[in-house]
């Protein structure tokens, strides 16, 4: 994987997360990331420049845009099995199966998040080796992000950062796969509501 990918995977990862410190704190540690990894000075700014908007917004205020923009919205949730499958009862037995896959790449997770919480697996994809399984799980999350881009608003300070993960991370998903997500997220519309499923 080339240095450019995989710091706007770890940047991606650090940005999606909650925004519990001082965005200023953040965006500092990201500055730093990108001066000391990439030397193509287009792409420098380019990454600044994704997520600069969100240093124009007050920390409190971040936080409550980051809760209106991926928590309160379905089609632009965090979370990819819910993506895939809304809230089917399909959705337990792919969170086991892609936590497995997490632990026999050498990784724990960490944390109280659900194994299947998108910025946890753009860290993962940065750090993880290459295999079939994870190039699948990349397929995965390229076609979710590429929902998510389609859904968010333009002016919207995280729209950028969806924006460079799809122009230097991801490939562009098939058109096919794409009705296959929504395929997924209607089909589990018409589902009863599964029992919660709770795990270590």
């Amino acid at each position: 994987m080339n240095e450019k990918k995989r710091v706007t995977l770890v940047m991606a990862s650090r940005l999606l997360g909650y925004p519990s410190e001082d965005f200023h704190i953040l965006k500092k540690d990201m500055d730093e990331l990108i001066d000391e990894t990439i030397d193509d000075e287009m792409v420098k700014e380019e990454l600044k420049n994704c997520y600069a908007p969100l240093g124009k917004v007050k920390s409190i205020d971040v936080q409550e845009l980051y809760v209106e923009t991926f928590d309160l919205k379905s089609k632009l949730g965090l979370y990819l099995t819910a993506h895939e499958l809304g809230d089917s009862n399909k959705r337990g037995a792919a969170l086991i199966k892609l936590q497995k896959m997490i632990s026999q790449a050498g990784f724990e997770r960490v944390g109280e998040e659900l194994t299947d919480y998108i910025p946890m697996l753009l860290e993962f994809l940065a750090l993880s080796p290459k295999t079939k399984e994870v190039e699948r799980l990349e397929k995965r999350i390229s076609v979710a992000i590429n929902y998510m881009l389609g859904h968010i608003e333009k002016e919207n300070p995280y729209a950028g950062i969806l924006s460079m993960l799809m122009k230097y991370v991801f490939s562009p998903p098939t058109e096919e796969e794409m009705k296959q997500l929504e395929a997924g997220r209607e089909e589990a519309d018409l589902e009863e509501l599964p029992y919660p499923i709770m795990y270590k």
